[in-house]
């Protein structure tokens, strides 16, 4: 599973890379604090699957890489999807490395 760092995707935001951004926690997490990214809960990434870009990188993240791994990973299988990568340490990694107000759980 390809991975990428919180200090990678703050590259590539600040350099307005084109990319997807898919939050996988439930919405009230979201709604507590997110990154912008589309809020696919992960129990139905593979229902939804069809909002999920082919075409360029995908980066899921979650609270702490564990449920986004789970994504990718299902995706991969299921799905053939080679252009995902995994928010290594989610959105508490963020938190940590640039925005130590942000309200996590």
């Amino acid at each position: 599973m390809k991975e990428i760092t919180v200090e990678e995707l703050k590259a590539k935001i600040d350099n307005k890379e084109d990319f997807q951004l898919i939050d996988v926690r439930e919405p009230f997490e979201y709604e507590t604090s997110n990154l912008n990214g589309e809020n696919i809960p992960l129990g139905g990434i593979l229902i939804e699957a069809d909002k999920i870009a082919t075409d360029k990188p995908v980066i899921m993240q979650c609270r702490s890489g564990k449920r986004s791994a789970m994504a990718v990973m299902q995706l991969e299988q299921q799905l053939g999807l080679t252009n995902l990568y995994n928010l290594k340490g989610g959105i508490l990694a963020w938190q940590e490395a640039f925005d130590p107000d942000m309200q996590v759980y």
